[in-house]
């Protein structure tokens, strides 16, 4: 991936989740953009405000769930790169993530997850 400025939203309502995500991305990628969100409802506010180039979404979230936000946002701007981020990792999530098209990674959040959501970004996957 070219060393370009890109917009990554985050969005999770775990406050020590997004810090994670933020902080093992700016590692790699010092010069992006970072917005986030504490759910679902918030994301589609900022998305068509800020409409980013990638996204993380946590799944369980108060409100809209990330399923589904992930879901309206693909519909509306097809594409942003969405990776799913959830401690819930039941078939059923995996297989909703892998129809809309998003990548669905394991919590908790890791150097190595976060690694895996910047390859689906970068397209290695």
């Amino acid at each position: 991936m070219p060393n370009t400025i890109k917009t990554l939203l985050i969005v999770d309502d775990s406050r020590v989740s997004r810090m994670m995500i933020r902080t093992f991305v700016h590692a790699k990628y010092p010069q992006w953009i970072i917005i986030e969100a504490a759910s679902g409802n918030e994301a589609l506010q900022i998305v068509d405000r800020d409409t980013p180039n990638y996204c993380t979404m946590d799944i369980n979230m108060p409100g809209l769930i990330g399923t589904d936000a992930a879901a309206q946002i693909l519909t509306k701007y097809p594409g942003i790169r969405i990776v799913i981020f959830s401690a819930n990792i039941q078939e059923s999530h995996q297989s909703r993530a892998a129809a809309l098209g998003a990548k669905f990674v394991g919590k908790p959040v890791t150097e190595k997850s976060v690694a895996q959501a910047l390859g689906f970004f970068e397209g290695k996957e």
